[in-house]
């Protein structure tokens, strides 16, 4: 069976600390890969909020859409777990960019990999319902 592999960037611009909720665990007692994404989610919100920037801006109704996404899953992970979620960005194009994510924990004094992902994210303009071109402005704080 061919694996997802996620090539990482050597450096990650942001980190942030995410505890394990009990919503998160799933019937086989372990965090969930729906929890997975949306501890992503929450990790994308705040990178970009440190950047000045918001998924959508409802002053210009302009936006970023999730156009696609990848995980592999590499270890468990258990109520009580805080994470580290690592955020940075890259493979930039006209339309949007990646947005890189490794989620890590400490557990008996040893970090465990928990998942690896990216995201492909899309500029978009709800106005016109169209993509949007990436702003140099936003490319140049993603890239720092």
């Amino acid at each position: 069976m061919a694996r997802i592999k996620i090539d990482l960037p050597a450096q990650f611009s942001f980190s942030i600390t995410i505890p394990v909720r009990i919503q998160d665990v799933n019937y086989g007692g372990h965090v969930g890969n729906d929890a997975i994404l949306s501890i992503m989610h929450e990790a994308r919100i705040q990178y970009l909020q440190q950047l000045g920037y918001k998924e959508l801006d409802h002053s210009t109704n302009t936006g970023l859409i999730m156009a696609d996404v990848a995980i592999a899953y590499k270890g468990e992970a258990f109520h009580g777990d805080i994470f580290k979620v690592e955020v940075a960005a890259g493979e930039f194009s006209t339309f949007g960019f990646e947005l890189f994510y490794r989620i890590t924990t400490t557990r008996d004094e040893k970090q465990i990999t928990v998942a690896e992902g990216k995201t492909g994210m899309v500029c978009f303009d709800y106005n016109t319902r169209k993509v949007a071109k990436l702003s140099a402005e936003m490319k140049a704080s993603l890239e720092k």
